[in-house]
């Protein structure tokens, strides 16, 4: 299934920028740019991870490590105990921006990743479950530049979802989503997962979505990044506001990230 080991996770990459002979940032060694030092993680089968730190720290770069589109410097991860040295067939990735097909359907854009089924019935009845999990019924024969933003996300995730992966990797799905579709994602993801029990792994810059969503919240500190933080979460229907313990561990990842004072 979606079991996540990662071991002693380094990744730098090539400095191009001409730097002063007196620098003593750490983060660069040797004419490199360490982004990950030392990252040493594991997530359950089934869990629902967020992981936030600052930008540049080098979430995405881990993301796509764990996806296997990158190759780490040194180090490892391992998915069912198997190193990751190519992208799996068990896991999706969906992108920051919109990666539908502009010129296919919403139906025609889940079909491809079920190229090989090769019977109709069970094709037809797999995308008609997920397109109804995300409330496009009505919608499965538009094109992308007829959905609104939040539907175009929607889709994404039934694409996603439709193949039946093991793993759900996710970098900031909500991005450029107003506030309103923000808060409705985020509740029609953790209904998914509440649904299909698959492994889930999202990279996100909002602190409220983490202690929101995850069973498991990870926090990464600023470039070379190492783990400062992970903290699991148990139950669901958290409200923030009224629960005190939330609440400090906000303002705790708050200070973290370099914040003492949250509006």
């Amino acid at each position: 299934m979606g079991h996540i080991k990662i071991e002693n996770l380094r990744k730098e990459y090539a400095e191009r920028r001409t730097l002063p002979r007196n620098h003593t940032d750490s983060e660069y060694k040797g004419g490199k740019l360490v982004v990950l030092d030392g990252i040493d993680l594991e997530f359950n089968d089934g869990e629902f991870v967020c992981i936030i730190g600052p930008s540049g720290c080098g979430k995405s770069s881990m993301l796509r490590i764990i996806a296997g589109f990158d190759k780490p410097t040194s180090g490892r991860v391992l998915i069912n105990g198997t190193d990751v040295v190519k992208p799996r067939t068990d896991s999706v990735y969906v992108f920051q921006q919109n990666g539908l097909l502009p010129w296919m359907t919403v139906w025609q854009n889940m079909e491809l990743g079920l190229i090989n089924i090769h019977d109709k019935e069970e094709k037809v009845q797999r995308i008609k479950e997920y397109i109804d999990i995300v409330e496009l019924t009505g919608f499965e024969h538009s094109y992308p530049s007829e959905l609104s933003g939040g539907m175009k996300r929607r889709a994404e995730l039934a694409r996603a979802l439709v193949i039946n992966p093991d793993m759900l990797l996710m970098d900031e799905p909500f991005t450029g989503l107003d506030f309103l579709t923000h808060m409705k994602m985020r509740e029609e993801v953790v209904n998914m997962h509440e649904y299909i029990g698959k492994s889930m792994v999202m990279i996100t810059h909002f602190i409220d979505d983490a202690l929101i969503m995850a069973d498991r919240v990870v926090v990464l500190g600023e470039r070379p990044t190492r783990v400062q933080m992970v903290r699991e979460l148990k139950g669901r229907a958290r409200n923030i506001e009224t629960d005190p313990v939330l609440h400090e561990l906000k303002d705790e990842i708050y200070l973290m990230m370099g914040v003492s004072y949250v509006v």
